[in-house]
């Protein structure tokens, strides 16, 4: 026997071996009492630790995944949740000097493996999404899949560094090695497609991508060909910087060009900022140049349409007065929320441009400037980087996401006010920023967001955008206090609170299809027939949905089962390119494309959608739809909905969430 075999041989006994004591650690830790589950648990990561230094050790934690967390392993911790879990946080997991930290990150992510696998029947999580999350995760982790440990790494982590590295390998392998960048740079442009404001995790995503193509040891094969439209709009849109030579040197070649160059600069940057959504640093530093030239170059580099252009040469002054106090390398997305600003000519409504001359001067208050510069850091101002979450959210108002706090409520009506209501949302940004205190008022009586009492999210949010991050903490307590203040009543409080909370425009008629007191389901079909009569264009006299209206959702994941309920906002009915009816809606959390089991497959383009939107055909919306509101005084014709068509979106009800729900 040779050496190696004999080696291999050693190994495989050895993790018999422990295979054996970690069996056992999983059994002692699920029989033990509350008091002593912390000391069996470190026993079982101490372990643990050891089989995952082993070869086959991460498969032999995959397949005890199951038995690993209904033991206890994530009892009390954010891992508990893995829906929760947020993958740019697990490289600082990985990276810990603390081995239980690493080991539990490790399993976590086995876990999450077997899920998507489809080895585990996870109550919390389907087999897409964690697909997707771990895609992510070794997207964000590139360097720990194709590198070795950095002497950094090897100083504090010790052999802990090697565990990561065999972790991201067998995860790769598992899901498929040569797939890894290509479904990366898939993702990508699936995420993008939606133009969401927040793309910190993305830029990171491109940024690891660039690195492994310029790193000789790393071997892409045909992976990665996609790419560099990618990485070219963040590095070198344009001949000036092809090369990434650094924003120093790009200015000085700024300085030497003429008019006809300089077009040819704006004109780059603009294709490359609408191909994909994302704006490169050199873009703010043109901008920032083309302020001592005509309003011909800054609209070639915004990007504008004949409207946007008219809107441009209207208020000119402010928009020169936006990208001098806010527009810089730092906060480059700004530049693509200008862009489309001045293209939804929301300028020309009488309080729009005050507004914002206000929001210029706004003196940020100092709670307020170190929230900003905790998450977004001090360059170049906490100023600058509210007024670049103005720009993108009244450019890109259906790009709000909520991140991962359950203040779909909160995020809903941003993104509703941004879309229907631009100097009411720019209201609430100065009291916020300003006077750390929001004021609704409910039935006529005022509710102080500094008066109420904790709102839905535990924590306060940080992973938002500078807008969200500002103003949704304050909402999220008043829309709790409105809750509060509905206690007593008969029926759902969001009869109530959506319209007070929302906007005038919120219908005043409210049907909902589950018994609050019994979660059961409730007048079932008359629901249905008056959310075709108030909605589909065939039974409303065709008449469009005139303001976005505030809805819930019954979300359900892959498998079809009940996950919970979720805001969502009807934008429009409308046939898309198929001639099928589709109902297009707002979703504010992060990510839009969802499957939600028996076919329901959530769209976000190639179906009629604008950036932003989601979209179902009607039937199937109405399938998980369980709130919505309309105009009392507009009636349609209930009875021309057939018996058959109703049939078949109650059997979706059936075989999804309401599957448990029968009356009895």
């Amino acid at each position: 026997m040779s050496l190696t075999e004999t080696n291999h041989s050693a190994e495989a006994d050895k993790l018999v071996r422990l295979g054996n004591q970690l069996d056992e650690a999983i059994e002692q830790l699920a029989d033990s009492r509350e008091f002593a589950k912390i000391t069996k648990l470190q026993r079982l990561l101490d372990i643990a630790r050891r089989v995952l230094l082993l070869d086959g050790g991460c498969a032999f934690l995959e397949a005890r995944a199951q038995r690993l967390e209904e033991a206890g392993v994530f009892e009390g911790s954010d891992w508990a949740q893995p829906q929760i879990l947020i993958p740019s946080l697990t490289t600082y997991s990985l990276k810990s000097p603390d081995a239980s930290t690493v080991v539990i990150e490790a399993i976590s992510e086995l876990r999450l493996l077997a899920i998507a696998l489809g080895d585990y029947q996870h109550p919390g999580m389907s087999s897409e999404q964690a697909h997707h999350y771990l895609t992510q995760v070794l997207a964000i982790n590139l360097e720990l899949l194709f590198g070795t440990p950095s002497e950094a790494e090897r100083e504090q982590q010790g052999r802990l560094a090697l565990i990561t590295r065999s972790l991201y390998r067998h995860l790769a392998e598992r899901i498929g090695y040569e797939h890894v960048i290509d479904k990366l740079i898939e993702e990508i442009w699936r995420i993008l497609q939606q133009r969401p404001i927040q793309v910190d995790s993305v830029k990171r995503m491109i940024t690891q991508i660039a690195v492994c193509q310029i790193n000789p040891t790393i071997e892409l094969g045909i992976s990665g060909q996609g790419a560099d439209r990618l990485i070219s709009s963040l590095f070198g849109p344009t001949q000036a910087c092809r090369e990434d030579p650094g924003l120093e040197v790009y200015q000085e070649r700024l300085q030497a060009m003429d008019a006809g160059a300089l077009q040819y600069e704006a004109t780059g940057f603009a294709r490359a900022m609408h191909d994909t959504g994302l704006v490169s640093p050199y873009h703010p530093v043109l901008l920032r140049h083309l302020l001592e030239h005509g309003d011909h170059l800054l609209s070639e580099a915004l990007g504008l349409s004949s409207t946007g252009r008219d809107c441009l040469l209207c208020y000119g002054e402010l928009a020169r007065a936006i990208i001098a106090q806010a527009i810089h390398p730092e906060t480059a997305q700004g530049v693509y929320g200008l862009a489309l600003m001045l293209e939804r000519g929301i300028l020309y409504q009488p309080a729009v441009a005050p507004a914002l001359w206000r929001q210029l001067a706004l003196p940020v208050s100092p709670y307020c400037t170190q929230r900003l510069e905790m998450i977004f850091g001090a360059q170049p101002s906490a100023t600058a980087w509210l007024m670049q979450g103005v720009l993108c959210m009244l450019g890109q108002p259906l790009g709000v996401g909520q991140g991962n706090n359950p203040t779909c409520q909160s995020a809903r009506a941003l993104s509703m006010w941004a879309y229907n209501d631009p100097d009411y949302l720019l209201q609430m940004v100065v009291w916020a920023a300003r006077d750390d205190e929001i004021i609704i008022h409910f039935e006529g009586q005022p509710i102080s967001s500094r008066e109420s009492e904790a709102g839905v999210a535990a924590d306060i949010p940080m992973d938002l955008d500078p807008v969200s991050l500002l103003v949704v903490p304050h909402l999220d307590r008043i829309y709790a206090e409105m809750g509060r203040r509905c206690i007593g009543r008969e029926g759902d409080p969001h009869r109530w609170v959506n319209p007070e909370f929302h906007g005038w425009w919120s219908g005043r008629g409210f049907r909902i299809n589950v018994d609050v007191a019994t979660g059961n389901l409730w007048e079932l079909d008359d629901f249905l027939r008056h959310f075709y009569a108030s909605y589909h264009p065939y039974y409303n006299g065709n008449q469009p949905l005139i303001h976005p209206q505030p809805a819930g959702i019954a979300v359900t994941d892959s498998a079809a089962r009940f996950v919970g309920w979720h805001a969502i906002t009807i934008l429009r009915v409308a046939l898309d390119p198929k001639e099928v009816m589709r109902v297009y809606f707002f979703n504010p959390n992060n990510d839009s494309g969802q499957h939600w089991g028996d076919d329901v497959l959530v769209s976000t383009a190639g179906n009629g959608e604008r950036f932003g939107e989601s979209s179902l055909p009607f039937e199937q919306f109405a399938s998980r739809l369980y709130i919505f509101h309309y105009d009392p005084l507009e009636r349609g014709e209930l009875a021309n909905i057939t018996d058959e068509e109703l049939s078949r979106v109650k059997d979706r009800i059936h075989r999804s969430w309401g599957a448990d729900r029968q009356p009895s």
